[in-house]
Parts: C-alpha cells; structure tokens; sequence
C-alpha cells in the first residue's frame, strides 16, 4: 500500500502502523491534558460503586457523527489531517481522512467482522476482518473497543467485574488484569480476547473516564493510554472533544491527537462506501 510524497508516507505509516493500532490497538508517554483540579480530598469508594458510576454516566447513543482535526507525531515527524467520524453503535464505524485543505485520500468503514479501506490516491483497496489485522499488528482489537475509543465510553461486551479501585492524582482509578470478553460475544476467534492489564480514571464530579491505559508487564512491551478532555454538553451529555492517544513499542512510539467539532448524536446518517471497479485490491 503506497501513496506517494512525504505526506503520503507519513499517512502511509498511520494506516499501517497508526491506524492499526488505535483505529484497528489501536501506548505510554507523559502528556499535558486538562484535568479538573479537586482541591479537596475525595472520598474512597468501592470498586461495584465506582465501576456502576461509570457505566451509568457513559454517553449513550445509537447515531453519533462528527467532524475532526487531527494531528500525529510518528519517528519525530508531524503530520495533520481532518476527517469525519459516523458511528451505528454496535453495528458500524465510518472513518474519511483527507490532508488539510485537501481532498480525500482515505475512506474506511469497520464492521462486527469486517474491516474496508479505500485509498483514493492510489485507487486501491482492502477488505479483510479483524483477525487479519490482528495478526498484522500482533495485537487483540475488536469493534467494541474500537467504538469505546472514539467515543469515551468503556469497552460494553467485556467482564465488569475484578476491578480493584484507589484514589490516584485526586481521581478515582480502576485496576483490572485479563479482562475477558464475554463468552456469548466471541464468535468463530481463535482464542478469547483478552486485555492484559487496564487501568481507567475517572473523574470524580461526573465519573466520566479521563484516561484509560493498557499495558503488557514485561521490560519493553506495548502500551496503549487514552485520555479524554475538554468536554461539551450534547444532548444533556458529556462529551469529550479531545481525545489523545498514545502508542509505544519497544521499537516505535506514536502520539495522535483528535479534536472533534460539529457533534451530533441520535441523528441517523448513512455510511456510504462503494469500492470503484477499476481499483486494485491489496493483500
């Protein structure tokens, strides 16, 4: 999959490397987020209390759509793009990219099983499912955290339960270790989808997620840690409109930062996506 130019490159590496594994895990570098500042001392809770806090104060919605800017720093290079965003929940996620003030260059739409992309520039394309990715980034991703990701909610289809709960930097934190999903949601996988260890903050006004991180335990392994900031009342819900996610490996690190604007939820939309005849298909 080749798009040509510097930038081509970089976008080159964000499918390939970035997109992978924050748009496909889609890890654990310092960063500056605005957090609201809690003078007082908050009070220890339970992890059942805490967990079901969070789930009820989660964004719920069946249609969510919205505009993006975004930028991502990969080998010290930085590069900037816009897109848009349309979520079915549970069923669909529709993804553009184009360079700033440019046209489109990449389309992709993610289903329960499936996994579709457009290149635009190089009119070719690519359809496989989420266990072909997998074993391309050597990693565990489904839809369901996909559609968490991008919208700050918490994975729906995995263990609730053997969380541990403390109080870190004036918010409550969440602590789990392999994390299952759900038995009746595993269909045809070679093996559970398991999420090594997982940590999530919440703030401790809202019990909105701030951050969440996942982690291997060995020197060097991978590290995926998601923060969410900068939230805006939409349909009488908070939500964020920065999202920062942060990737290291033993070999590379990759910082993507998203802003989203022109929010809307539970409004239908379609998710157009037609492969031309004359494109070539890759892999």
């Amino acid at each position: 999959m080749m798009i040509t130019g510097d930038k081509g490159k970089n976008i080159n590496l964000l499918i390939w490397y970035g997109i992978p594994q924050i748009f496909f895990l889609f890890l654990l570098l310092s960063c500056s987020s605005s957090k609201t500042i809690i003078r007082a001392p908050i009070k220890e809770e339970g992890a059942d209390y805490l967990f079901n806090q969070l789930k009820n104060n989660e964004i719920r919605y069946s249609w969510f759509s919205a505009k993006f800017a975004a930028e991502y720093i990969i080998d010290k290079k930085k590069t900037n793009f816009n897109g848009q965003i349309r979520i079915r929940k549970d069923s669909l996620i529709w993804i553009t990219v184009s360079p700033a003030l440019g046209i489109e260059m990449i389309r992709l739409l993610f289903t329960n099983d499936s996994v579709k992309y457009l290149n635009r520039i190089e009119s070719q394309f690519f359809t496989g499912d989420f266990h072909y990715v997998n074993q391309v980034i050597n990693n565990a991703l489904d839809f369901d955290m996909l559609q968490a990701f991008f919208t700050g909610n918490d994975f729906s289809f995995y263990e609730d339960g053997k969380f541990k709960a403390s109080i870190d930097d004036r918010e409550y934190r969440l602590s789990t270790a392999q994390r299952q999903k759900l038995k009746k949601m595993i269909k045809e996988q070679e093996g559970d989808l398991v999420i090594p260890f997982q940590d999530i903050w919440l703030d401790p006004q809202n019990f909105k997620i701030t951050r969440v991180l996942i982690r291997e335990v060995l020197e060097g392994s991978r590290k995926f840690e998601a923060l969410y900031s900068d939230f805006v009342e939409v349909n009488n819900q908070q939500f964020p409109t920065q999202l920062d996610f942060y990737i290291r490996t033993e070999e590379k690190s990759l910082v993507l930062t998203i802003k989203y604007s022109r929010i809307t939820i539970d409004e239908p939309t379609n998710f157009p996506f037609t492969i031309p005849a004359k494109y070539i298909r890759i892999l």
